[in-house]
């Protein structure tokens, strides 16, 4: 099956052009991550104004002002713990072989962009992406990989939201501050996880109908094979490999929930555990409006969502605003170190697919049914 190339490149078989590798989109460019992290900067600034000045903010500059160092550092502590759960999904997806040292590079560097770049979370996919390209990875085998990859970072998510509603209808969790809320999510995540399941087969049995272009053809068939064989290969991972593959999913999202739950301990009280779960899966919802690292969309979304949880609007802009602070620069300040170091690896090796050929080892899954453009 021959699959359409990731950055407009006339690789071989490893997707690797006489000229030295795929050309990194615009977007990814060291320029422009710079220039977003100077954009990042002057938001934050501005802000940080606000809050110092602006009317009727006088609450929460009482808390921040009263903030506990102490816990501060354990968020600080515990975003790095969810980064680095980041990276050990990574490798165990892609490949388990990879050095740690380039596991971490692409790892962090993936993560910067996100928090850098106004596109979802599909900035990170797609440098990660270009990196594994440009290191010797075939398209396809990227393709199927980064659809499992993000099947496995939303399946904690998506998890969590089943089982804490489920803990609050069994009444393990005490009183529920908005049942419609938390039911409606709860049905929602649980139609959601069901859908993804069947979609393989789905795919299997029902062909696309030819396309009008070859060219189009091949993009809808790469997209579909991709799409099938990625959910089979992350539910495949997942029993090979349960350890590494649930440490990292699972420990991306509890150790970020967990510096949530923190920042508002580092004002005296927290909300109840289920009560910032849920605020947390519900409310970062938000990040889908593209805004650079979701900045307006995801603080605005936690804290409507705490509201609605009847938690104090001066406690919930609080912990979000120092939370969010965390959140964003951690990711971005490391990943864009790594994302220098990743270059050089990749611009001073002599053969460049020789870093990842190693990664060339796909689960063997059995193949969805192709059709001939």
């Amino acid at each position: 099956m021959s699959a359409p190339e990731l950055s407009g490149d006339t690789s071989e078989a490893h997707g690797l052009p006489a000229g030295g590798g795929p050309q990194m989109a615009d977007e990814l460019s060291p320029r422009h991550l710079r220039r977003r992290l100077v954009e990042l900067a002057a938001i934050m600034a501005a802000l940080a104004i606000l809050l110092i000045v602006g009317p009727g903010l006088g609450g929460v500059r009482s808390r921040l002002a009263h903030a506990s160092p102490g816990w501060i550092a354990t968020a600080v502590v515990l975003e790095l713990c969810s980064c680095l759960s980041y990276v050990v999904l990574f490798r165990a997806v892609f490949c388990p072989r990879m050095s740690w040292r380039m596991s971490y590079q692409i790892g962090m560097a993936e993560q910067a962009a996100n928090s850098l770049l106004p596109v979802s979370g599909a900035g990170g996919l797609a440098l990660g992406a270009w990196a594994l390209h440009r290191g010797g990875m075939s398209a396809e085998h990227i393709g199927r990989r980064t659809v499992a990859f993000f099947f496995l970072t939303s399946l904690a998510n998506v998890g969590a939201v089943i089982v804490f509603a489920s803990l609050y209808a069994l009444g393990v969790l005490g009183h529920d501050p908005n049942p419609a809320l938390t039911y409606a999510f709860g049905a929602a995540a649980t139609a959601a996880t069901a859908l993804v399941l069947v979609l393989p087969a789905i795919l299997a049995r029902h062909p696309p109908a030819g396309e009008p272009s070859r060219r189009l053809a091949t993009a809808m068939r790469f997209a579909r094979d991709s799409l099938g064989l990625g959910i089979r290969d992350a539910m495949a991972l997942l029993r090979h490999a349960p350890v590494r593959v649930l440490a990292g999913s699972l420990g991306i999202t509890a150790f970020d929930v967990a510096v949530l739950r923190v920042a508002f301990t580092a004002f005296g009280s927290a909300p109840p555990l289920g009560v910032v779960v849920l605020a947390y899966l519900i409310g970062m919802l938000g990040g889908n409006i593209p805004t650079p690292g979701g900045i307006g969309g995801i603080d605005g979304g936690l804290i409507a969502v705490f509201a609605l949880y009847h938690v104090p609007l001066g406690a919930a802009t609080a912990a979000v605003l120092v939370y969010r602070l965390i959140a964003l620069w951690i990711p971005a300040l490391l990943g864009s170190v790594a994302f220098a170091q990743l270059r050089n690896v990749l611009r001073r090796e002599a053969q460049p697919a020789m870093v990842c050929m190693p990664l060339t080892e796909p689960l063997q899954t059995v193949q969805l049914p192709s059709v001939s453009a």
